[in-house]
């Protein structure tokens, strides 16, 4: 449980490290988290000397990890822009109805019959964006890209069907090359921060790698040792997190229509988790009882 609540906090914590990389802006911090992102896989793979997936990697397993490398590469983007101009709440908002797009995918995808538990939450989650919207005066655009993006993210990662490290590895292999000609781009319009701030800030910024790459291995580690329920249940850690450091931290307003919006989303968190426990009992009674007929 240590890994997974480890990951999940250091996930939650992201809003404390990207306002630190500034004035760097949101491009070059997501090149250079992208680039110092596969250095630092590539440190932990060559320590384990975990280079025969290589041979394995299809042509099917690449193309996927090679969209979840652009996808990936827009939900990064999207959160660093959020956090650094000042809507880490929304940013935060986005990773709350996460688990609604998943519902949502279930249906269009893979024509799952969704039950009256989940209905409610997907419905309550409509409700919430709408609200949101009115509050925003506008759709809450970053807390969407961020949650569709994500879903995205993890339904390819579920087609790819490769571990964490070897796939973060590809997707930022991927990216590399776009990655160093942005940051030379900026750098030959004189437009990049890196090298120009002193060691600390060039640091920081190189340390963005390290600070993807730690919370991915204790995740590994965790999702090993627990079961799917409780890594479903941690995985809200890192949202609440974000929400209180935009809150409490960084001051963000929250108007009473706001609160509202939220207020809808949580509740529809609420339906979703219980109708999943629900769900869950269901299943483990047949297998109950079908243990004594078994035995005989």
């Amino acid at each position: 449980m240590a890994y997974g609540v480890a990951a999940y906090v250091l996930w939650g914590l992201f809003p404390l490290y990207w306002p630190l990389l500034k004035p760097a802006g949101a491009l070059e911090i997501l090149a250079h988290r992208i680039m110092w992102s596969l250095v630092a896989v590539a440190v932990v793979l060559a320590a384990a000397r975990n280079w025969g997936w290589i041979r394995a990697l299809t042509v099917r397993k690449a193309g996927l990890l090679a969209a979840a490398a652009l996808v990936i590469t827009a939900n990064w983007g999207t959160y660093i822009y959020a956090v650094n101009s000042g809507h880490t709440i929304e940013a935060a908002l986005g990773y709350f109805i996460n688990p609604l797009i998943s519902v949502v995918f279930g249906v269009v995808i893979f024509r799952e019959r969704l039950r009256a538990g989940q209905w409610a939450a997907v419905g309550l989650g409509a409700a919430a964006v709408v609200v949101l919207t009115a509050d925003y005066g506008r759709l809450p655009w970053i807390a969407l890209v961020l949650a569709f993006s994500f879903g995205t993210y993890g339904l390819l990662k579920k087609f790819a069907s490769m571990p964490s490290a070897e796939s973060l590895a590809v997707e930022t292999a991927v990216m590399f090359v776009p990655a160093l000609v942005s940051v030379l781009v900026l750098a030959g319009r004189g437009d990049a921060a890196f090298g120009h701030h002193g060691a600390g800030h060039a640091a920081l910024l190189a340390g963005a790698g390290i600070v993807t790459a730690i919370p991915l291995m204790l995740f590994n580690a965790a999702a090993i040792r627990l079961p799917m329920s409780a890594i479903g249940m941690l995985q809200y850690l890192a949202p609440v997190l974000q929400f209180l450091i935009g809150l409490l931290v960084q001051g963000e307003e929250m108007p009473p229509s706001r609160w509202a919006g939220f207020l809808l989303v949580w509740l529809a968190l609420v339906a979703l988790t219980w109708d999943g426990v629900r769900a869950g009992r269901r299943a483990r009674v047949p297998e109950t009882d079908a243990v004594p007929e078994t035995a005989h």
